[in-house]
């Protein structure tokens, strides 16, 4: 299975989280091939200035090449592009429209076979857990847990701050969730998690450091 790493969010024209992509670059080997899948935002446009932004980022962490599934490729394209790549990066965007976009393609089950690196950022990690966390927005006055694509067994919830305690304590009634900051990632590999930054657990109504 692959190395999964859970980043709550980055500035990626500031390129806040740089350590922590280093961190999953290098456990992809060496001058890593590495595809996007930006399929969380409506827009595919091949010049969307986060593409050139993410491209440029990735080359300068060391990356040997950087492509872009793109969700009018055909299941054989993308079945290709995963197979030929070391490391899998899911930006951040809409996450019920990410889940829907990787189900549809198949490519859930395609992450579930992979052995390189995955990156999920924001809408990314939340969709890589069994459920997520949707945090409110002005249409949605409450957040609300979601079906992911089930990479893993717990929940998460990104852009974490204190602010959304009471709330994330009413959800770990039903679920276990892993609270992200920005700046901060969970790593999961073959069932073991370590953290990097200060990342919180909330269970049975309770708030813990996750450690």
């Amino acid at each position: 299975m692959a190395k999964l790493y859970f980043l709550g969010g980055e500035n990626i024209a500031k390129r806040d989280s740089r350590e922590i992509n280093e961190s999953a670059f290098r456990d992809a080997g060496e001058a890593p091939a590495v595809v996007v899948f930006p399929w969380a935002r409506a827009s595919f446009d091949k010049t969307y200035i986060r593409r050139k932004r993410l491209f440029e980022y990735f080359r300068s962490l060391g990356a040997c090449n950087v492509d872009f599934a793109d969700y009018s490729d055909t299941t054989q394209e993308i079945t290709r592009k995963i197979a030929c790549s070391d490391l899998i990066y899911l930006p951040g965007g809409l996450t019920s429209v990410l889940i829907e976009r990787l189900k549809n393609k198949n490519v859930d089950t395609l992450l579930r076979e992979y052995e390189g690196v995955v990156v999920g950022r924001s809408a990314g990690a939340l969709a890589l857990g069994k459920k997520c966390v949707v945090t409110k927005n002005r249409r949605r006055p409450t957040p609300r847990i979601i079906s992911g694509i089930g990479l893993v067994d717990f929940a998460v919830t990104a852009h974490y701050k204190p602010s959304k305690d009471e709330a994330l304590k009413k959800l770990s009634q039903q679920e276990k969730i892993y609270a992200i900051p920005e700046r901060a990632a969970l790593v999961y590999e073959d069932g073991a998690l370590s953290f990097m930054g200060e990342v919180c657990l909330f269970q049975n109504g309770e708030k813990t450091r996750a450690d």
